[in-house]
């Protein structure tokens, strides 16, 4: 097929690589425009435009594309069988739903309706799923609402991060839109609706959903958010009214018994923090606000715990 390819982060790279592969013509790439990034802010093209020019394919960056004639005429002019989409980070506009004859083929990173909208792996893990997957679609103007196209399950291991899932669902996804497309062409794809009444919403995260609740939440329910939640905004806490960042922990496997919320309780070189329901963390490896990322062992010695403190408890 002549295509289109509309994406921007890492996720989307592995895709524009298979279609490569397979052996179609991308007669354009679509990425977002150049960002600044790091503490340095220094001007860097998105994962996507890299891949791009690295295979010598044309890309354009448009800032804006809803009312925009230049780039309208130019993919119009282009006339492509498909628009393929994965996370490109824009709304497409109705003109350019309705330009390509197979339509705009979308890859998201769920099993459609659950969690339509901009993290849906990310929430996948933190809600604690045990399986999720891909998905391909015909987008229509409603978000992630367009019928299904193909889908494919993957598992969520126990420990598993957002950003190992990341990478296990870009690359997995891939052939999933190759194939999509041959299924069109050949016809043997139909598209399916959605079942709407089975949809669940995965919002853009927010610096607060790191935040940890140990009164609500059980030490199961912090650490799937602390998983889903990589590389941001990771677990934070306050420990004497300064921030906390949790770089890694465990489920404690220890029997503690009970604990008020947030309470912490030392045991030789080992931490643990007290959770609803009963339950316990082990903390691993910390970062005190202004200082170093720190092993539990390294912390321990260097800030002393005093008798009855609480995680997230104001200063005393």
């Amino acid at each position: 097929m002549r295509l289109v390819f509309c994406g921007t982060p890492a996720f989307a790279a592995p895709t524009l690589e298979a279609l490569l592969a397979a052996g179609h013509e991308i007669a354009l790439v679509v990425s977002q425009p150049d960002r600044p990034v790091g503490r340095a802010q220094q001007m860097t093209a998105p994962p996507v435009k890299q891949a791009a020019l690295a295979a010598g394919l044309p890309v354009t960056q448009p800032e804006k594309i809803k009312i925009n004639a230049e780039f309208r005429a130019r993919l119009e002019d282009i006339a492509p069988d498909a628009i393929v989409v994965v996370a490109y980070g824009r709304i497409i506009p109705p003109w350019m739903l309705a330009l390509p004859r197979f339509g705009c083929i979308n890859l998201h990173g769920s099993l459609l309706p659950k969690y339509r909208g901009a993290a849906p792996i990310q929430w996948a893990v933190a809600m604690g799923d045990a399986v999720t997957g891909n998905t391909t679609i015909l987008l229509e103007e409603g978000l992630d609402t367009g019928p299904i196209l193909l889908q494919q399950a993957v598992e969520i291991g126990p420990d598993q991060t957002a950003v190992d899932l990341f990478d296990l669902l870009a690359h997995s996804g891939a052939p999933l839109v190759v194939e999509t497309l041959t299924g069109l062409a050949d016809g043997t794809i139909h598209p399916r609706p959605q079942n709407h009444e089975g949809a669940t919403y995965a919002p853009l995260l927010d610096r607060e959903d790191g935040r940890m609740d140990f009164a609500a939440r059980t030490a199961h329910e912090l650490y799937n958010r602390w998983r889903g939640f990589q590389p941001w905004p990771g677990a934070f806490t306050t420990l004497d009214g300064k921030k906390l960042i949790v770089h890694r922990m465990v489920i404690a496997a220890l029997g503690l018994g009970l604990g008020l919320s947030g309470e912490i309780r030392v045991e030789g070189q080992r931490l643990f923090a007290a959770s609803a329901g009963n339950t316990w963390l082990e903390l691993l490896e910390l970062q005190l606000e202004g200082k170093k990322r720190l092993a539990v062992d390294e912390f321990l010695h260097g800030n002393k715990l005093l008798p009855g403190a609480r995680l997230g408890a104001p200063a005393a």
